[in-house]
């Protein structure tokens, strides 16, 4: 583990903890086998590099294995270890279709969502997916839960809200899919109601593949990849979007230097105004459901998915504030950090990325609010200061404040309006 490393790159203490979490309960299951998980904490990648040189020159080690990583920091030590004469092996474990696969007629990686989703369902279609079942006996499955007590019964853990991948994988999943799974077309915009997967952490620090949720969700419904219009495929489609990411970055690196895809906006000025990008950060805009999402993330390393199109719209085009600060700022607060899709999602709401909404497009949040929080459930939740202001004026509620002369919210920090017409024409 080479947590400084970590750091350096921006990710969140919860997610740090969620992985030690993880490395834990694997040290625990390979004990059950007989086998023992030696941990070794490096700081960073120079040091990854030379503690496994003198690991495979000291104990004449013919290869080493491992699961590739996408990034471009990633691959160099990589190559790095190659060159230094490390028999490295690598497996590709982060995508359902391999990245390199999929190409336009005219050999290049697709610009836009849809076709490149045609070609990755014929790919599958054509070639299928490697998997590799698991083997998890019914002796280890019988006693994950006590494991998971055994861990953590005097551990106080940053993460400890979401359970270990174990626990995930016998409760969570099947849940999803059997209960949820059909209603997540209608019900995952909406933040007042769980009907999102919550698997994206696990995803994130590679403790589920997305070919095992292909697969069972293949095992319940055989035929679905043949039935892209039907609302059971809207979860399948966020697995395939995040295929799509990582096959971006895996063709063009320079996403991970924080460069923006379209390179015509490379040499913009943001203008930025550290008051409001602090005000965004602490939940402070005047915007309840932009306020809400914002002390969601604050409070638990979480945000729900269409929230996070909603505060990413607010502050590149409300605000103009550079998309890189808020890319950075999620990595450092979010338990599902990944690289590729928030580089992916920041850059399509602030219109600079690959089939990025257009810079005209700019997210009304009292709109939002009104659409996808109607009675006011989510916002109350994380602003209760506002839970005796009605429904009708929450959204927006500052006339009704001034009416009656409370002091329990703060002042939009800028009008929807004005702020509208000057992001046209900033990007214009």
């Amino acid at each position: 583990m080479s947590e400084k490393q970590w750091q350096k790159h921006d990710w969140s203490a919860i997610k740090i903890d969620l992985i030690k979490r993880h490395v834990n309960l694997l040290s625990h299951q390979l004990r059950q086998l007989n086998i023992d998980l030696q941990v070794v904490e490096v700081d960073d990648f120079e040091q990854q590099i030379a503690y496994l040189t003198n690991l495979v020159t000291e104990n004449g080690i013919n290869e080493v294995v491992a699961n590739q990583e996408l990034e471009v920091n990633e691959q160099a030590r990589d190559q790095q270890c190659v060159e230094l004469g490390i028999n490295l092996t690598l497996f590709e474990s982060d995508v359902i279709v391999p990245k390199g696969k999929i190409f336009t007629q005219n050999g290049e990686m697709f610009k836009v969502f849809t076709p490149f989703k045609r070609a990755w369902l014929k790919y599958i279609r054509d070639y299928g997916f490697d998997y590799f079942h698991k083997l998890i006996t019914s002796d280890v499955e019988k006693q994950s839960p006590a494991i998971e007590a055994n861990l953590e019964s005097n551990i106080k853990s940053e993460s400890a809200a979401w359970p270990l991948v174990n626990i995930v994988e016998q409760q969570v999943v099947p849940d999803f899919i059997h209960d949820k799974l059909s209603c997540y077309g209608e019900e995952r915009d909406f933040p007042a109601i769980k009907a999102t997967s919550g698997l994206s952490p696990y995803l994130a620090i590679g403790a589920i593949s997305p070919r095992y949720l292909l697969r069972l969700i293949l095992n319940k419904h055989p035929d679905i990849l043949m039935s892209p219009d039907l609302p059971l495929f809207t979860w399948v489609n966020e697995l395939i979007w995040r295929d799509f990411y990582r096959h971006l970055i895996f063709h063009n690196p320079r996403l991970c230097k924080h460069q923006c895809f379209s390179e015509k906006y490379q040499t913009t000025k943001w203008p930025f105004k550290q008051t409001l990008f602090i005000a965004w950060c602490e939940g402070k805009t005047g915007y309840p459901l932009v306020d809400a999402a914002m002390r969601q993330l604050n409070q638990t390393g979480w945000m729900h998915n269409r929230l996070r199109m909603v505060v990413a719209s607010f502050l590149t085009k409300h605000l103009l504030i550079d998309w890189r600060e808020g890319e950075k700022y999620f990595m450092q607060h979010l338990i599902d950090g990944d690289l590729a899709a928030n580089n992916g999602g920041w850059q399509w709401a602030a219109s600079t990325g690959c089939d990025a909404q257009p810079y005209f497009r700019i997210f009304n949040p009292i709109l939002q609010s009104k659409r996808f929080d109607p009675n006011g459930e989510f916002i109350r939740k994380y602003i209760p200061e506002l839970s005796e202001v009605p429904v009708k004026e929450l959204h927006f509620p500052h006339n009704y404040i001034n009416k009656h002369n409370l002091d329990v919210y703060w002042p939009a920090i800028v009008d929807h309006k004005e702020a509208r017409e000057a992001a046209l024409t900033f990007y214009k």
